[in-house]
């Protein structure tokens, strides 16, 4: 059965980068040394830290953060909501929510290929 896109669920997928996680200096360390309003680097910060965890979800799951995404950015929705009280390691704010979350969106579409290519 396919879930309906949600917003509430990308605070899930993003908990990563949220100071509340357990604190670990490396994660902490990797996060700060990009930025977060690059795309090329935002998108290496997703390899490293959000790849490895969207593997451990089920294929129902990673559908329905990309579908989610994909949905949202369809729309006029500016993620202000995602982020909204929403404090992360990130050196910078985020200039442009939609731009990133269309690198993220990129970046999942990504991984499910080359985990299903392999």
């Amino acid at each position: 059965m396919k879930r309906k896109p949600q917003l509430s669920i990308l605070q899930g997928l993003l908990f990563t980068y949220c100071i509340e996680n357990t604190r670990n200096i490396k994660r902490e360390e990797i996060i700060a040394s990009k930025s977060v309003n690059d795309p090329e680097e935002l998108a290496e910060l997703f390899d490293a830290l959000t790849k490895p965890e969207f593997y451990t979800y089920t294929l129902e799951e990673q559908n329905w953060y990309i579908e989610t995404i994909r949905h949202y950015l369809l729309t006029d929705e500016t993620f202000d909501s995602v982020f909204y009280l929403f404090d992360t390691y990130f050196e910078d704010d985020i200039n442009d929510n939609r731009a990133f979350m269309g690198v993220l969106l990129d970046c999942l579409v990504r991984y499910r290929a080359e985990a299903t290519a392999s």
